[in-house]
């Protein structure tokens, strides 16, 4: 081939690698511009919970399905305690609490046996679902519904599947250690399940517990952390619980219950097998397998979620734990999908197959690198004369301007819905992240999941883990 020629075919392929990661990107954010409208129309067509709702369920706590809270935790000394008196302290009739230390190398589980008081006991599970061995199981002379599980190592599916094998109630919640559940929250997850037989899981918004003030597992004040990093990721973390997940629970494609808190029927979980051993990401995996589950022995079955907060969880502060964080997020998308490829595009899986996975295949597999290459291509290709400048300038304005648009309108949700933003003051901080985490912080973030992939390629089973600094106390 002539230079005349190689130049060309370096040219042509250039142009195109610039249309389809515009192309990528531009459908990714439609997609995101279609969740935030369906979740407005739902929090506008909605019964807010008002100031009675709580004695309302209290009224009728008595068809309120009893539950195990199961806690997973490793080396989570600095936060343990406060989390499990915040789970002994939820305003819910019949409850709970299995903590499983999972093989932690800190002082997990003497801080739990001299704060709980507790003795060895005997307890003997139901249903052997984890691969590893049980150490010893222990009883809080002070709380009658505290149970501690002591294990090997065999990360968190391992210890939530011990767990469920201890648990004898017919609905279990499982948490992340360092998660503080608001006092009804449990009230509110449970409450689909006393009308709804069909109901097999309920997920809950979240949101960031960094900067707020925490006292023997209450969240006593509100507050917004001094560092950028977390306040970035409450941005994030309003776009995918009061955005993503309200609109994919409205239009019965929820894929996605978070780890760090789900509300699930136990015989169902039992049934399956409980959470898989060998991938990253258990939580997006296990309500994947619960569609593939109910559809292939059909089953009628809704998974449900609620919008209101329900959990509170320490982000990571620094860049080095949101690293670890995402890039083991994006290496279980990828591994889902592995696992679940025969659903993709299969009608037999309804709205599951046809939309709700190859919304993640545009999220997860096509949409980081197309995005990061993007804002490599297009201005050099612009500047090259390959392409009109404007494209690169749409470009930016698809991926970066209407990224702070998204945002900021979920911004305008919360504050309309469900007003737990403290004071102007820390609105407008909010409202600033919303607008810098495009210029930088996102960027950085798929980079971040580009590590993903490449673990995910490299079939690196590591469990990288995110530093915590623990909670503020009064």
């Amino acid at each position: 081939m002539s230079w005349a020629g190689t130049i060309y075919a370096l040219s042509t392929g250039i142009v195109w690698i610039a249309f389809t990661c515009f192309v990528v990107v531009a459908l990714r954010n439609l997609v995101a511009l279609a969740q935030l409208l369906i979740a407005a129309w739902v929090f506008l067509t909605r019964v807010k919970p008002g100031d009675g709702a709580r004695d309302l369920w209290h009224r009728y706590a008595d068809l309120a399905l009893p539950i195990s809270v199961i806690a997973p935790a490793f080396n989570e000394q600095l936060s343990i305690v406060q989390s499990v008196k915040a789970l002994l302290a939820l305003e819910y009739p019949e409850h709970e609490i299995i903590v499983v230390n999972d093989g932690s190398k800190d002082d997990t589980l003497g801080e739990l046996l001299r704060s709980f008081d507790m003795y060895e006991a005997q307890a003997t599970q139901i249903a052997a679902l984890q691969h590893t061995k049980i150490l010893g199981t222990y009883r809080s002379r002070r709380y009658s519904n505290l149970l501690v599980v002591d294990k090997e190592n065999g990360r968190k599916a391992d210890a939530a599947n011990a767990g469920i094998g201890f648990a004898r109630t017919p609905l279990v919640c499982i948490i992340d250690a360092d998660s503080i559940i608001e006092p009804d929250g449990l009230l509110r997850a449970a409450e689909p399940f006393m009308y709804d037989d069909r109901l097999i899981a309920v997920g809950g918004a979240i949101r960031i517990a960094n900067g707020c003030t925490i006292k023997d597992g209450s969240l006593q004040k509100i507050g917004i952390a001094r560092e950028m990093v977390p306040r970035f990721q409450i941005v994030e973390y309003l776009r995918a619980f009061l955005m993503n997940r309200v609109a994919n629970a409205h239009t019965n494609t929820l894929t996605l219950i978070s780890g760090a808190f789900g509300l699930f029927r136990r015989s169902t979980l039992v049934e399956m097998g409980g959470y898989r051993h060998d991938t990253v990401g258990e939580d997006l995996e296990l309500v994947v397998r619960m569609h593939r589950f109910m559809r292939d022995n059909r089953r009628e079955y809704r998974i449900a979620f609620v919008p209101d907060i329900v959990c509170w969880t320490e982000a990571p502060a620094a860049l080095q734990g949101l690293d670890n964080q995402r890039a083991r997020w994006q290496q279980g998308a990828l591994e889902t999908l592995q696992h679940h490829r025969g659903m993709i595009g299969n009608p037999r899986y309804g709205r599951i197959g046809l939309l709700a996975l190859p919304q993640i295949v545009l999220e997860d597999i096509l949409g980081p690198p197309a995005e990061l290459l993007g804002y490599l291509v297009l201005p050099a290709a612009a500047l090259l004369g390959l392409l009109d400048p404007m494209m690169a300038v749409a470009f930016f304005f698809v991926s970066v301007v209407f990224g702070c648009v998204l945002s900021v309108g979920t911004l305008v949700l919360e504050e309309q819905q469900l007003k737990r933003t403290p004071s102007a003051r820390d609105l407008l901080r909010i409202g600033v992240a919303a607008v810098v985490e495009n210029f930088g912080y996102r960027q950085i973030n798929l980079w971040y999941r580009l590590n993903g992939m490449r673990r995910f390629f490299r079939k690196d089973s590591t469990w990288a883990a995110v530093p915590r600094a623990g909670f503020t106390s009064a």
